[in-house]
C-alpha cells in the first residue's frame, strides 16, 4: 500500500497508508521518540539500563536481570546503554546485542538479538535473533555461548 495522506501528530506528521491506517503501531512510534531521546544524549550508562529493567515486570525482568547480570560479568568493557528503549550493550560505540522484552511490543516472547557487529557467522545463513521465554540455567549456558562467541 502507497502513503497518500499525512495527519498531525503534535508538531509532526505521520504518514498515512492508503486505507488510511497509521503505518508504525503506537509502541512502534514510543519506541522511535526513545531513540530521538537517546541520540540526544538520554539512555547511556549502567544507570539508564538499570532504570529500563525496573520497568519492567514478570518474566521480562527476570530475563533482563539474568542477561544484565551476566552480561556484566562476562563482558564488562561492554558499555550499557539504551536502544529504542531497551536494555543494550555497546562495544566502540556500536551495539552488540540488546534485549527487547515481551511486553514492549505485546509479543508472546522476549527476544535476545546481535547486531552485525556480533561474529556469529555460520556459512550463509545464521540467527542473530532469539526467543527467550525464562531465564533458566540451560537458557543462560546458551546465551554464555553465544556472548563469547559475539565478543570474538
Amino acid at each position: 500500500m502507497g502513503i497518500h495522506d499525512t495527519r498531525e501528530m503534535g508538531n509532526e506528521f505521520m504518514p498515512k497508508k492508503a486505507n488510511g491506517a497509521a503505518p508504525f503501531s503506537a509502541e512502534e512510534r514510543a519506541a522511535m521518540q526513545e531513540l530521538v531521546q537517546e541520540r540526544r544524549g538520554g539512555g547511556q550508562g549502567e544507570e539508564a539500563v538499570r532504570a529500563k529493567i525496573q520497568e519492567m515486570t514478570g518474566r521480562d525482568r527476570e530475563i533482563a536481570e539474568g542477561l544484565h547480570a551476566l552480561v556484566r560479568e562476562l563482558a564488562p568493557e561492554l558499555q550499557p546503554r539504551t536502544w529504542y528503549g531497551m536494555p543494550a550493550y555497546a562495544r566502540e560505540g556500536h551495539v552488540l546485542l540488546f534485549f527487547q522484552p515481551a511486553a514492549k511490543f505485546k509479543s508472546r516472547y522476549a527476544t535476545l538479538g546481535f547486531s552485525d557487529k556480533a561474529p556469529l557467522d555460520e556459512g550463509d545463513f545464521w540467527p542473530v535473533t532469539y526467543a527467550i521465554q525464562a531465564w533458566t540455567p540451560e537458557t543462560q549456558a546458551q546465551v554464555t555461548q553465544l556472548l563469547v562467541r559475539a565478543l570474538t
